[in-house]
C-alpha cells in the first residue's frame, strides 16, 4: 500500500529552523544523528533528500527521508524518529504526515514495552538499544507520555 505523503507540512532540511538560533543548532545535531541512524543500514545506499517534520530540539525530531535504497523491495521513503528516545524508521504506509508517524511510533514502542513488563521476547518487534527489563520500559513509557501529551496534542 502507497500513502500519499503530505509535504505541505514539511521543510527542506536546508531551511530547517528552530525557534531561536539555540534550538536552531540542536535540530540540526539531531538531523546529524538522524542521517547516521539510517545510513548505518546496509539497504540505504545513500540519502537524496530530506524534509523536518516536526521536532523539539533534543526530545523528538520528525524527518522524511528519500532513499536510495539497494533493492527494488526496499522503501524509498521512510520516516526516521530521533531524539531522547530510541532511533526508529517507520514505513509511510499508515504515515502520510509526521503527526501519525509519531503516532505509529509510539504504538510500536508500546508494544515493546509492554513484553518488555512482562519478560515477554521483543524479538519481532521494534528494535531498541536497550535491554528489555521493566525499568528501561518504564522510561520509555514516561518518554512516549510526554511525546503523546506534549508534542501530538499540542500540534492545530
Amino acid at each position: 500500500m502507497m500513502t500519499s505523503i503530505d509535504y505541505s507540512e514539511l521543510t527542506d532540511i536546508e531551511l530547517m529552523t528552530g525557534e531561536d538560533d539555540e534550538e536552531t543548532k540542536e535540530l540540526h545535531a539531531v538531523y546529524a544523528k538522524a542521517r547516521t541512524f539510517i545510513g548505518s543500514f546496509k539497504w540505504c545506499a545513500g540519502i537524496k533528500k530530506a524534509y523536518f517534520g516536526l521536532g523539539a530540539a533534543n526530545v523528538v525530531a520528525i524527518f522524511l527521508f528519500e532513499l536510495i535504497p539497494v533493492g527494488e523491495s526496499v522503501d524509498s521513503l521512510l520516516w526516521i524518529v530521533v531524539g531522547d528516545i530510541p532511533p526508529a524508521y517507520i514505513v509511510t504506509d499508515d504515515a502520510p504526515n509526521p503527526e501519525s508517524a509519531l503516532a505509529v511510533y509510539i504504538s510500536l514502542m508500546r508494544k515493546w514495552i509492554s513484553a518488555a513488563k512482562l519478560g515477554k521476547s521483543v524479538k519481532n518487534l521494534i528494535p531498541v538499544d536497550a535491554p528489555p527489563t521493566a525499568e528501561n520500559a518504564n522510561d520509555l513509557e514516561r518518554r512516549l507520555e510526554f511525546l503523546e501529551e506534549e508534542i501530538l496534542k499540542t500540534k492545530p
